[in-house]
């Protein structure tokens, strides 16, 4: 029967849980109001007044509390536990001063009705023992001043264990329903807030940005080692006995390019783990003339011409340009073939341009792929610039322009 559910639910025994968790924190609030109260009396002249002063003066103490961040985290997961969840999406710790502000309050009436309702959830068992003892000894309790309360023996007497009985059943059904109206609560204050969702969002746009920027180092770095490792590594086995110093020469690309690509994975790594101590910083502009130099070994020839002071760059551009004239070199060496390359940066007073051409080679048109340019152009955004990227003429060239300071 739909009347008798409440007392062979599951959910009321959850939530009866969820209030005595509540009176049992309420103790040490309880024993602040004891030694309080005395406390005042002096100040105070009347114990009415006292009481009413040191009440007002734990609930405050109890307010403060409900700010505590691992009472958040307590809370939440109280309610999710034994109020069955009513807020699923809730974070465990709200992220938003309204957003704290209801959970405390959440906090605190769950202190409070717990406190009331673990009372009398102490009281009835109590009073039901009682209550059975008093149909055979006629007494069923003694006043503070020493008077007992007695009941006639016997049969006429047998109502009081059947009334408190009937209690602890209607104490049944209070806890279900307070817990219910708790639960209801709880998706008020608890649920995520508009701002709440705002922030979530953000927190995940700004994850997301940080995992594509971490696959941009990877594909920029490691792909461009792994280029040169290829080429390098296939040319030392055509000449490894006809070419001593060719091979040698190839096998120290092979080493340079693994050498940096660690440092780069590594440093990647770092990030995903949260380690920012003792990682290799990302390399800069100052460090093109190594990278050119670690393209020609690979068989590359590269015109270069570098103008103006590529360490009066600021480090974010400097970093980012340096990748994308990496990505283009890579480019170069994988789908190109053995084509001559011209490498162009000009630094002006607040102002970078950088060109990167070579022939059209057999793979420069391949469809397919992508991820490179797309990368490259990502860079230029965060960075304000403009990339163009394509054939021109017979030839395929990547300009990069990227101002800064006054110079936007």
């Amino acid at each position: 029967m739909r009347i008798l559910r409440p007392l062979t639910s599951k959910a009321t025994y959850r939530r009866w849980v969820y209030l005595v968790l509540g009176g049992a924190i309420s103790v040490p609030y309880i024993l602040f109001a004891a030694v309080a109260v005395p406390s005042l009396l002096p100040f105070v002249t009347t114990l009415g007044r006292a009481t009413v002063v040191g009440g007002l003066l734990t609930l405050a103490v109890l307010a403060g509390t409900a700010f505590l961040p691992a009472v958040h985290v307590l809370e939440s997961t109280a309610v999710r536990e034994l109020l069955d969840d009513p807020v699923p999406d809730a974070p465990a710790k709200p992220h938003t001063r309204p957003g704290r502000r209801r959970a405390a309050a959440m906090f605190v009436l769950h202190v409070v009705t717990g406190c009331i309702v673990s009372f009398f959830s102490l009281a009835a068992p109590v009073a039901i023992g009682l209550s059975v003892s008093a149909v055979f000894t006629g007494r069923l309790f003694q006043t503070d001043q020493g008077d007992q309360v007695s009941v006639p023996t016997g049969w006429v007497s047998v109502w009081l264990p059947l009334a408190f009985g009937f209690a602890l059943v209607l104490l049944v059904y209070a806890v279900g329903v307070v817990g219910a109206l708790l639960r209801r609560i709880a998706i008020v204050l608890l649920g995520t807030t508009a701002a709440d969702r705002i922030a979530r969002l953000e927190r995940r746009t700004e994850q997301l940005a940080e995992r594509n920027r971490l696959a941009r180092e990877l594909h920029d770095s490691v792909g461009h080692a792994l280029s040169v490792v290829t080429i390098q590594a296939g040319a030392a086995r055509r000449t490894l006995r006809t070419d001593p110093d060719f091979t040698e020469r190839a096998l120290t690309a092979i080493e340079e390019s693994a050498r940096t690509a660690l440092g780069d994975l590594d440093h990647v790594l770092g990030l995903l783990r949260e380690e920012t101590a003792g990682r290799a910083p990302q390399p800069t502009l100052t460090a093109l003339p190594a990278l050119l130099e670690t393209t020609r070994l690979a068989g590359t020839a590269i015109t270069a011409d570098i103008g103006g002071d590529l360490a009066a760059v600021p480090p974010v551009v400097s970093r980012e340009v340096y990748r994308i004239l990496q990505e283009c070199l890579t480019n170069a060496v994988r789908h190109a073939g053995r084509v001559p390359v011209t490498v162009v940066v000009g630094v002006a007073a607040h102002e970078l341009a950088a060109r990167v051409g070579n022939p059209l080679g057999a793979g420069t048109g391949r469809t397919g792929g992508g991820r490179g340019l797309r990368g490259m152009a990502e860079r230029v955004a965060v960075l304000g610039g403009e990339l163009s990227a394509g054939p021109v003429g017979e030839r395929w060239e990547v300009v990069v322009r990227v101002p800064w300071g006054t110079g936007r």
